[in-house]
């Protein structure tokens, strides 16, 4: 079986295990809790897992005005697939214990690299648990490879959003609660709001209860009525750091609509220039009147 780019059921991948061909990454986090994804890893993973920290792997140097999450070198981060012996051949599948909220990041970030077959396991450490499939407590070994990254999907920057705001031909998707980008209840940016013009699709609504992607019909018919008639190819998806914002995109790749970007900085990036302008629920101003 290849060729496999959005999701992956468990019966599919454990079919899989042990095979040279695939590589699989256990993404757990909590942002509350930074060390937490290690631990829960030793403690046990998928057969073959091997494991990247969103705060280490997953992302760059903060700055303090590039938000929570930057994105990495992307030659650095090439490397760093290559040392844990992954190829551009090789068919990826990424997980965490989250329906997906950390994993889809990584998801996108093999997409930037141009590589195609990388796959999220729908339902996640749960649903590999309750089908009855055993953990390991073993890290895998593998060869180091030598990862040559392609051109795939290229991020957005503070820049180009900025000057799209107010287009009617753009849309902005936020992925983050409602409070959050209502300006309520934030805990961790300095400011709340979000950027004008963005609409709100909460990312955790692309899941069942059982944390498995709903199905494609159904996110289809809940992302038009976000998008409306634009163009998927001119959504361009947020959230407070560039993570969750991934799992928005991916749902849509579900839904069949392809083409949507990502502003990897995202509301923590562009709340750091108190210029910017900021929108609540019933006020609008500049970042610096609204903190």
């Amino acid at each position: 079986m290849t060729g496999h780019s959005l999701l992956i059921a468990v019966r599919d991948l454990a079919a899989h295990v042990g095979d040279p061909g695939w590589r699989i990454f256990d993404c757990r986090h909590d942002l509350a809790d930074p060390g937490f994804g290690e631990r829960a890893y030793a403690d046990g993973h998928l057969p073959g897992a091997q494991f990247f920290h969103l705060d280490r792997d997953l992302s760059g140097n903060k700055t303090g005005r590039n938000g929570r999450h930057p994105l990495p070198d992307r030659t650095g981060f090439a490397a760093r697939l290559g040392a844990l012996g992954v190829d551009r051949s090789n068919q990826i599948v990424v997980y965490d214990d989250a329906g997906g909220m950390f994993a889809a990041r990584l998801w996108w970030m093999l997409r930037w690299l141009g590589h195609e077959p990388v796959a999220l396991l729908d339902g996640g450490l749960q649903a590999w648990l309750s089908a009855g499939m055993a953990l390991s407590r073993t890290p895998p070994q593998h060869t180091r490879a030598h990862y040559q990254p392609g051109r795939g999907a290229e991020p957005v920057d503070v820049g180009e959003v900025m000057a799209l705001l107010g287009r009617p031909d753009t849309l902005l998707v936020d992925a983050r609660s409602p409070d959050r980008f209502r300006g309520e209840n934030e805990v961790l940016d300095p400011v709340g709001g979000h950027i004008p013009g963005a609409r709100n699709r909460f990312f955790r609504d692309n899941l069942g209860a059982d944390l498995h992607f709903k199905p494609p019909g159904e996110l289809r018919a809940e992302f038009a009525a976000v998008v409306g008639s634009v163009d998927p190819a001119t959504v361009i998806h947020q959230c407070g750091s560039g993570v969750t914002a991934c799992h928005n995109l991916l749902a849509m790749e579900v839904a069949g609509f392809a083409g949507s970007r990502l502003y990897a900085g995202s509301w923590s990036e562009w709340c750091a220039d108190p210029a910017r302008p900021v929108a609540r629920a019933g006020f609008s101003s500049s970042a610096q009147e609204s903190s």
